[in-house]
């Protein structure tokens, strides 16, 4: 992906036991893509997403959170 360090965070939201999802958006400005990551796992995979795709994925956990 790239050498440039991620800087993760979590929502402030995420008090929910560990199932939660870390972001690094330092990435956009530069390469267009948002890694995500499981934050039960740090050193597992990473999704990168566009940011089209974020946007997507954020509408469907809002619905499925109704």
């Amino acid at each position: 992906m790239t050498t440039e360090p991620l800087h993760w965070f979590k929502s402030s939201y995420s008090n929910n036991g560990g199932a939660c999802i870390e972001v690094a958006t330092n990435l956009v400005s530069s390469h267009g893509v948002i890694p995500v990551r499981d934050s039960k796992n740090p050193h597992g995979p990473v999704l990168t997403l566009t940011p089209a795709a974020w946007t997507e994925l954020i509408k469907f956990a809002r619905q499925a959170a109704v």
